[in-house]
């Protein structure tokens, strides 16, 4: 491995969509990640998650089970759990289980809901997390219900992001305490937080809770996406007065727009002109209009075009794997880059590898991986 987060040892519990992501994102910066699975399984190529990571598949309801992931637990820097609050504790793998033994752990916990509330015991996914930070009610048409913006928000963005701030935070101050902390990462706590310019909007008067009536939802005809005559899409968001005033010229649209750009009362007469507008070329046409420019327009592509695109080819921002086109490590690091990922490893694989290493025999390894499968 390598990375600038090359010598962190992190054990990930198996689990779903936030979690898995965050020890890829570490496993990609040189972290080893050992996921601890519950069944051995074959390997599958499409599971980017799992990628650069290492597995042992473990019955954590058996003693040597139980033994094997405790050693795993007390031999590294950071654990990450994404189950329902309390389910570590029944498994006798809380993070009181290991004060004594593994001071310095870093106990990352991430749920929905969070480790307290009335809701944190329920299940839920993105789009509830969503409903109850105001971020939910404010996407979508001006008619009609509001849209969920994939699980990138609250799983992605709230929980994975959330997750590796909060581990990364505890590491930095582990290097004075000498100690580990539990982390309790809610997705609905990191939405909130990436609401909070909403809340400064909202403040100062700035901000209605009438979808597609602001800047930022649609509302707005400088920020907003246009449909082209060969029924493709544009993103069209100058913001800016300098940027939207050379949108205007190379649009060849009417020079008063520019007066009244940010004049609510005029928007939806705007958004009809500039919808007739882009509906007289095709996307190829409009791009070339607007090409190596400042006006902040770009064709909207659909995930099987990414790679093929001419600011994603230069910056290699996509690799293939096993014939499985995938993100690239990301951010870039000057002096420590990250390595080629590794393809995903399927679980179990590594139960010989790890569990030997930790004095496991090789009677008590058949045994491990037999149970495993039960």
């Amino acid at each position: 491995m390598s990375g600038p987060l090359k010598g962190l040892k992190v054990i990930e519990m198996l689990g779903l969509g936030p979690a898995p992501l965050a020890g890829q994102l570490l496993a990609d910066l040189g972290a080893e990640v050992i996921i601890i699975d519950r069944k051995s399984d074959n390997a599958d190529s499409t599971d980017i998650h799992r990628r650069n990571k290492k597995s042992v598949a473990l019955n954590l309801k058996t003693s040597l089970g139980k033994i094997a992931a405790k050693n795993l637990i007390n031999a590294s820097d950071v654990l990450i759990e994404g189950f329902r609050p309390g389910v570590m504790e029944k498994l006798q793998l809380g993070p009181d289980e290991f004060k004594i033994s593994n001071p310095r752990l870093i106990y990352s916990r991430m749920t929905g809901w969070g480790q307290s509330g009335p809701l944190s015991g329920m299940a839920g996914h993105d789009i509830n997390y969503l409903s109850i930070t105001g971020a939910l009610h404010a996407i979508g048409p001006k008619e009609g219900p509001p849209v969920p913006p994939l699980n990138l928000a609250a799983d992605y963005g709230g929980g994975s992001m959330f997750l590796i701030f909060g581990i990364l935070s505890a590491l930095y101050e582990r290097i004075n305490s000498g100690l580990g902390q539990v982390i309790d990462v809610a997705m609905v706590d990191g939405v909130a937080s990436m609401m909070s310019v909403f809340h400064s909007a909202y403040a100062r008067g700035d901000f209605s809770e009438k979808r597609a009536s602001n800047m930022l939802d649609g509302g707005a005809p400088f920020y907003r996406c246009y449909e082209t005559s060969d029924g493709k899409y544009l993103s069209v968001g100058p913001i800016e007065p300098k940027f939207f005033r050379e949108f205007i010229k190379l649009a060849n649209l009417p020079k008063d727009l520019y007066e009244k750009q940010y004049s609510k009362e005029v928007w939806q007469n705007q958004h009809k002109l500039l919808e007739k507008e882009f509906r007289k070329r095709t996307i190829s046409e409009w791009s070339e209009v607007f090409k190596n420019s400042d006006s902040c327009v770009i064709p909207i592509i659909p995930i099987s075009e990414v790679s093929l695109n001419e600011h994603n080819i230069e910056r290699k921002s996509y690799i293939n794997i096993d014939n499985v086109l995938q993100p690239a490590p990301s951010p870039r690091f000057s002096r420590t880059p990250a390595g080629v990922p590794k393809p995903p490893i399927g679980a179990g694989e590594s139960n010989e590898e790890i569990l030997s290493a930790f004095g496991f025999s090789e009677k008590e390894i058949q045994i491990i991986s037999s149970e495993a499968n039960d």
